[in-house]
């Protein structure tokens, strides 16, 4: 994996930047949908590399569980067991051991618990987490970390960060294969001077890459965004940052504006399976009633194939009729959405405007919420200039 800075606002922090791997190459600020188990769901690999994604994130702890790393390993490894020809990141599965194991047990040798599957019994440590992906043959690979539950006493946070430290270093020792990349993840709560010291702490441990890792778990924005604000400065300019499990689309103006390089959240896939549609004047709640007659597409502005060919009125009968080609073209639709946008950041970024994209992104939104019609919100648009 190589990594390169092409060009820094000049206003923020934010850079457009290239990473290239063995799987193809990512332009940056970029998006990664998340597969956990393999697939996004409802969505053929073909389908992602049509919506214009060279990147997406698979979870280690998930398959894992199933159907086994060794399993997926003897059928070739990731690309060739999902046919999925670009780029994939696997987490190494720390969040979703705290988040959904049953009786997890965290020591300094590693975590036991019990699969939320099944109820067997699991015994985890940095190295074993390390032998899992390097058998699925991602080419981004995420040290294994502690990740707490927030609000958690200082004294939780700062063990998790000693210990995410202590198991990053034993996950450098213990890799095998020289062909793919390992980023370190930066924990540390809501707590400043601890963010410091995790990124300081990884930084000279040398990582191809750097997370930002234990957000967007109940916090406010604002403070979200505090923590950016102390930790990416930490992290080497030359090196991609990756902030873990952060998908609303103002966060990710807010992440690029911060020097965030890559992102992944299920809100896309999960929003689209509930039927929440996200559009350039906010978020269409196809469910509702409003729309059993409604003959425009989704998003008029949207330049997607859904847009392009169903109206809301038949996407509003599919969701009704619980039709599973409902969550496919939801997901498909909020997935353009997630791409488009992250292609006006980039472009924003290179014309030196991202803080006016992300003020008029706020505006629009406002209007939209205030009643303003569609037809209005894309007049103020093209009045802002934008």
């Amino acid at each position: 994996m190589n990594f390169s800075v092409q060009q820094v606002d000049r206003e923020t922090s934010a850079r457009l930047g290239r990473l290239s791997t063995a799987h193809g190459e990512i332009d940056t600020p970029a998006f990664m949908p998340v597969g956990t188990l393999g697939p996004v769901k409802g969505i053929d690999p073909a389908d992602l590399e049509q919506l214009g994604f060279r990147l997406m994130l698979n979870n280690a702890y998930h398959l894992y569980l199933r159907p086994g790393h060794k399993i997926i390993a003897e059928m070739g490894g990731l690309h060739r067991f999902t046919g999925w020809p670009g780029a994939i990141l696997t987490d190494s599965g720390g969040f979703q051991i705290f988040s959904l194991a049953k009786l997890s047990k965290v020591t300094d040798e590693g975590v036991s618990f019990q699969s939320h599957i099944d109820g067997s019994t699991h015994f985890i440590t940095p190295e074993t987490a390390i032998e899992i992906e390097e058998a699925l043959g991602a080419d981004i690979m995420m040290a294994f970390d502690h990740c707490v539950a927030l609000p958690a006493e200082r004294e939780v946070v700062r063990d998790a960060v000693r210990r995410t430290t202590l198991w990053a270093q034993r996950c450098q020792v213990s890799r095998r294969r020289t062909d793919q990349a390992l980023f370190g993840i930066v924990q540390g709560g809501l707590d400043t001077d601890l963010r410091v010291t995790s990124a300081r702490d990884l930084v000279g441990l040398g990582f191809e890459g750097y997370a930002v890792g234990g957000l967007s778990v109940g916090e406010s924005k604002a403070e979200m965004y505090a923590m950016l604000d102390v930790t990416v400065p930490e992290l080497p300019a030359s090196k991609p940052r990756y902030l873990m499990g952060v998908g609303m689309p103002e966060d990710l103006i807010e992440g690029a504006m911060r020097g965030i390089d890559l992102f992944d959240c299920v809100v896309p896939s999960r929003h689209g399976r509930t039927g929440s549609l996200f559009t350039s004047f906010g978020r269409v709640v196809i469910k509702q009633a409003r729309y059993v007659r409604d003959e425009q597409p989704i998003d008029p502005a949207c330049g997607c194939p859904v847009c392009a060919r169903y109206s809301r009125a038949y996407l509003h009968h599919l969701f009704q009729i619980k039709e599973m080609l409902s969550s496919r073209l939801n997901t498909i639709h909020n997935l353009w959405y997630f791409a488009d946008l992250m292609g006006q950041v980039r472009t924003a970024i290179a014309q030196g405007r991202l803080r006016s994209f992300r003020d008029e992104f706020y505006r629009s939104r406002d209007l939209a919420a205030a009643g303003v019609s569609v037809a209005d919100v894309d007049l103020h648009r093209h009045a802002a200039g934008d």
